[in-house]
């Protein structure tokens, strides 16, 4: 690389800018900053955070199931293990026998007959209440535990689609990262294009300005026409004219890469390679195989994801014809006690058991789930296949261009070369009154075309390298 090349980018790196008015980006930069502003980015990002936790809950299905409840109930009515009518005979016992046998209570003791009565009464009423249920405030409380033995390979098939969809998230992630840096490496050139055209056009204007002012002082010397003179004042004005696009272009094109790097659109930024005597030469890479190729993209990586999910699917849907088996545990509390006549008191206990689910018939909706699977896994394949042709004819036309790229920018530069040798002979025949001004002004487009060609050359060169080292990873 020429050292002209080379210092100028230093300079403009390392040396801080004026009065910190404006910021000076580098490639990687900006590519940075889109990355980090890029909305769609955010979302694939927040993606695999949302794959990463179904995993984490497809990982807790292998463990116990336990969970607490409670209840509690108030009721208005107890409940009585007898029928009203002997209730009621039951809290009027002793009345009822002093009305039957009016004679017995004249032979017991020194009692009268109503004490009696009560006291038999008080007898039946203890009687009756034995017989009911105290209900009145009821509070119950369990514990269960389920412990999943065997699902038939569905809680094993799930961990492993939770762990594939969390890849496929970033791979998905890769997939976007890299749209958004290639989008950023075409803006970004495309400024440093624009921008070494702006200062063409300023130092074409220069050229045309100083030869307009140098006819106008031949023109009263008789050494030229007001032919020429007028000649050369349009093409000044078509300079002027040029400059102004060019300027608007320069503002255009920074307003698209502020956009893309989340920054304001009137920031005042300055790219590194912007003023460069001359756009760098991409670094040669390595050659890279087909395979290598293919383990690179992310986009082959995510229809391999997905193929194998696929796959899942299929062991999943057969999972629902397997048997399921599950180990439960419970602990129950009451009161009143259920297991000591509803008394008052906490009284509970354990079970364990087995829990056993068995298909037998299920319409043949399973068997469906199955093809649909296999088929959708069959899918993937074809597209896979096809993702890896159209990857292998991109790389080879990249590489195809790049290599053209390269030619045209070895001939613009001997073109380029050429028409600065030929402006140098017509500026100084035209100034010694030798050349006609119509040849002057031909070698000036010339140079301007050739100087043109050459930066768009070097442009299209470090788009085209920048393409297919992110295609390619060369």
């Amino acid at each position: 690389m020429n050292i002209k090349t080379i210092i100028p980018g230093i300079l403009l790196t390392v040396l801080p800018s004026v009065a910190g008015a404006t910021e000076i980006l580098t490639l990687q930069q900006c590519r940075d900053s889109a990355v980090a502003n890029n909305n769609d980015l955010k979302i694939a990002k927040q993606k695999i955070a949302i794959a990463g936790y179904d995993r984490k809950i497809a990982l807790a299905n292998y463990f116990p199931d336990v969970s607490v409840s409670g209840a509690y109930m108030y009721n208005s009515r107890n409940l009585s293990l007898v029928p009203e009518n002997v209730s009621d005979a039951l809290t009027g016992l002793g009345t009822s026998m002093q009305a039957a046998l009016p004679d017995l209570f004249r032979y017991i003791g020194n009692l009268t007959s109503a004490d009696a009565a009560g006291k038999l009464n008080e007898i039946g009423s203890e009687i009756n209440k034995a017989f009911e249920l105290n209900i009145r405030n009821v509070m119950a409380a369990s514990v269960n535990i389920t412990q999943p033995v065997f699902m038939g390979g569905k809680i094993v098939e799930a961990n492993k689609m939770a762990g594939l969809a969390e890849e496929l998230a970033e791979s998905q992630y890769g997939t976007g990262y890299n749209n958004v840096v290639s989008q950023v490496d075409k803006a970004y050139w495309q400024t440093v294009s624009v921008s070494n055209k702006k200062r063409l056009a300023e130092d074409y204007a220069d050229l045309l300005h100083q030869m307009l002012h140098d006819t106008e002082i031949m023109e009263k010397e008789g050494m030229a026409t007001t032919a020429d003179l007028l000649a050369v004042q349009v093409r000044t004005n078509e300079a002027d004219m040029l400059l102004t696009k060019a300027s608007n272009g320069l503002v255009l094109s920074k307003m698209l890469l502020c956009k893309l790097c989340g920054m304001p659109l009137d920031s005042d930024i300055e790219l590194a390679d912007e003023r460069l005597y001359a756009i760098p030469m991409p670094e040669v890479t390595e050659y890279r195989s087909d395979e290598e190729i293919f383990a690179s993209r992310p986009e082959i990586r995510s229809l391999e994801i997905a193929g194998r999910i696929y796959d899942r699917k299929v062991a999943m849907a057969r999972a629902d014809m397997m048997p399921q088996v599950a180990l439960t545990a419970n602990y129950l509390i009451t009161n009143p006690n259920l297991y000591h006549s509803f008394r008052n008191d906490f009284g509970g206990m354990f079970n364990v058991g087995v829990a056993i689910k068995i298909p037998l018939v299920h319409g043949g909706g399973t068997i469906q789930k199955i093809r649909k699977a296999k088929a959708e896994a069959l899918l993937t394949e074809y597209q896979l296949a096809d993702a890896k042709e159209k990857i292998s004819l991109q790389i080879a036309q990249l590489r195809q261009q790049r290599d053209e790229a390269y030619e045209k920018l070895e001939m613009a530069g001997n073109n380029l070369k050429s028409a600065e040798e030929n402006l140098r002979a017509a500026t100084i025949g035209y100034s010694e009154g030798i050349v006609p001004s119509n040849t002057a002004l031909a070698a000036q487009t010339a140079w301007m075309q050739a100087h043109s060609e050459y930066i768009d050359a070097g442009v299209g060169l470090q788009v085209i390298a920048g393409e297919l080292a992110l295609s390619s990873g060369e």
